[in-house]
């Protein structure tokens, strides 16, 4: 029986084998990638090139499967064809092609890195497309300029092709079709489970097909997710993303008077250490506060948020307040790092791997301790690579709560069990530090702790019920955090990720599905009032700065919401339109057709298009809007979405 088990994998462990001697060349490739390149990553320590070899191998194997699926499919199909010669020799030459192809491609980065500072993407590709001079250039690079880097390849193709041809495929010599086809059909479905899983890069239901992004879950800088990565890996993830078109509506002098997204310090007052902790809520549209919504149904309305509605009396806050996107994967870049995600999701775009800054990497200037939490399983929705590349010191989620008691059984941890421990956690920090959370309650299946049942309003919406329990979360986080000594020195902000489910047509419009709070509270009373400024996600990072005195210059696409000479805007997209909010209007823009243009505060259905009446209004703001997206799409392009003092 064994004898015969080892006769029918065989074709199985040689195909394993083979794929062994591919992740062999690529770790090898990246040996080369760090060497060649290594005065760009002198930074870069022993310890921590040895994590970025070992991360590497999951996007190596994903990118190897993905090269290689049809040649799986050729040798797992449960047919005796599969041992002829003839068919042997077709698959030989495809493996060796195909996987030489690729071969190159991947180590191509070795010497185009040098010139755009990342990993070679689809947008990359595509900037070549109207040059005539490729040949040439192909010709110059490869035979005289990097010609070690031709040898090198050479070499690795040989050595695939050597080591492929010691491993040898061997015809079972038992033939019985009544064990062999139920066996074989068995082994090709579980190889074949196994090649779906590897594509994905991971087991788990939280776990995403992984992106360039989730690199940063192995690097201590933005630029070393390149070492991790692979260039097929990049491309093939950037496939189907749609990549930016330069833009060019002002030369680059006016662009930087109508709006530059670099920041200079404006104040001579010394810094502030106080500590920073920041809310950012699951789906908390504005439309459950009471406080923010006295009109409704005919001045009646509640809400769900009382703890809320008063903290909201005793803090700053934005009555016209905007996400920049409309996915918890949009909420995470756009408040730590003010990165909106304009047509589409940054990080799961082809500029997910630039150099970025953000709140935990301007503040570790300043000697802060830097921390994110998230109650769900570590590495769900790509967070954990995400803070870990952009400054944050660690990392606390379900792994380090470590009491499945209060999992939910869906998302993660309990809030109000989570936020505890959030508190308890913080007690323990040096000060001063930055500290993040990302709840998790407030989310389908709507459901709260079976101790709660019966106890927050259901309201008109399952959502409604999740709502009051986050709520009284918070409130029992602050009757912890009441008896640290870190409290009093804390500036608290809470906003939210994106919006959820409506019971109000008001909430329904392409504005009113963008509506979240943003709030700032000071126990010391230094921050209060209703402002009527219009606020966003990206301004939240540059205010926190500017009230800490922040002395130093930094990138953030936001505005300071404390800086009155500041034009305070709310930008975001459909996917049809980019869309402004200023003052009391609201623009809708395409690119090519006339914008449209309605006064939100006095049409909040949008029902009126009144663009004939406000043109010299709607020009100015067709300004900003389009000196924004020039900005945001030649800075992607660029890859500098992060402050250069060169």
């Amino acid at each position: 029986m064994i004898k015969s088990f080892l006769q029918f994998t065989q074709i199985h462990r040689t195909l394993l084998l083979r794929f062994a001697i591919l992740m062999l060349i690529y770790s090898i490739s990246r040996v080369a990638f760090f060497v060649v390149n290594y005065s760009l990553f002198q930074e870069t320590s022993a310890a921590g090139f040895l994590k970025i070899m070992l991360g590497g191998v999951k996007f190596d194997l994903s990118a190897l499967l993905f090269i290689n699926a049809i040649y799986v499919l050729f040798q797992t199909v449960p047919f005796r064809f599969r041992y002829i010669k003839r068919y042997q020799k077709f698959t030989n030459g495809w493996f060796w092609i195909s996987n030489s192809v690729f071969i190159i491609i991947n180590n191509s980065d070795i010497i185009y890195y040098q010139f755009i500072l990342k990993r070679t993407t689809l947008s990359v590709i595509k900037n070549f497309e109207n040059e005539t001079n490729l040949p040439a250039l192909f010709f110059q690079f490869i035979f005289v300029d990097y010609w070690y880097v031709t040898l090198f390849l050479i070499g690795l193709i040989y050595g695939m092709i050597w080591l492929y041809k010691k491993t040898k495929i061997i015809t079972p010599t038992s033939q019985k079709a009544g064990v062999y086809y139920p066996t074989q059909f068995l082994y090709m479905l579980i190889l074949l489970y196994f090649t779906v899983i590897g594509m994905r890069g991971g087991f788990t239901g939280t776990t995403r097909p992984i992106t360039l992004n989730n690199a940063g879950r192995y690097v201590e800088r933005p630029k070393e997710m390149a070492i991790v990565l692979n260039t097929p890996f990049t491309i093939f993830k950037t496939l189907e993303q749609e990549s930016f078109v330069r833009l060019d509506y002002y030369n680059e002098s006016d662009l930087e008077k109508i709006y530059s997204p670099i920041h200079q310090p404006k104040t001579d007052a010394p810094f502030r250490p106080k500590n920073v902790v920041i809310f950012i809520l699951e789906s908390f549209g504005k439309e459950y506060f009471g406080a923010f919504n006295k009109s409704l149904d005919n001045g009646n309305y509640q809400g769900y948020t009382p703890f809320f509605d008063s903290l909201i009396n005793h803090s700053l806050t934005f009555k016209y307040s905007f996400a920049n996107g409309g996915k918890s994967i949009d909420g995470i870049p756009s408040v730590i790092s003010s990165l909106p995600s304009i047509k589409g999701s940054f990080v799961l775009s082809n500029y997910s791997t630039n150099s970025t800054s953000s709140l935990a990497v301007e503040l570790k200037k300043k000697e802060y301790h830097t921390a994110f939490f998230h109650g769900a399983p570590n590495g769900s929705m790509g967070f954990l690579a995400y803070t870990t590349v952009n400054g944050f010191n660690e990392y606390y989620g379900k792994s380090e709560f470590d009491n499945d008691e209060y999992w939910d059984g869906v998302w993660g941890i309990w809030d109000e069990e989570f936020f505890q421990f959030f508190a308890q956690t913080m007690g323990n920090f040096k000060q001063p530090f930055l500290s993040t959370i990302f709840s998790v309650s407030s989310h389908h299946p709507f459901e709260v702790p079976k101790k709660y049942k019966d106890t927050f309003p259901k309201g008109s919406l399952p959502m409604h019920q999740v709502i009051g329990y986050t709520d009284y979360a918070i409130r029992r986080f602050f009757d912890a955090a009441k008896q640290t000594d870190w409290y009093n020195n804390t500036l608290f902000v809470f906003t939210a990720d994106h919006t959820n489910q409506s019971a109000y047509k008001e909430y329904k419009t392409s504005l009113g599905n963008r509506s979240i709070p943003i709030i700032f509270f000071d126990p010391s009373g230094e921050l209060m009032g209703l402002s009527s400024e219009v606020a966003q996600q990206i301004d939240i990072m540059p205010t926190i700065l500017s009230y800490l005195n922040y002395d130093e210059p930094y990138f953030a696409f936001g505005n300071d919401l404390l800086d009155s000479t500041a034009n305070h805007f709310a930008v975001n997209s459909t996917s049809t339109y980019y869309q402004l909010v200023m003052d009391d209007y609201f623009m809708q823009f395409n690119g090519v057709d006339e914008p449209r243009f309605f006064n939100f505060k006095e049409d909040v259905f949008l029902s009126q298009n009144i663009a004939s009446q406000h043109l010299s209004k709607m020009d100015s703001m067709n300004q900003i809007l389009k000196a924004f997206m020039q900005q945001y799409n030649n800075r992607m392009i660029d890859n500098k979405i992060s402050f250069d003092p060169n």
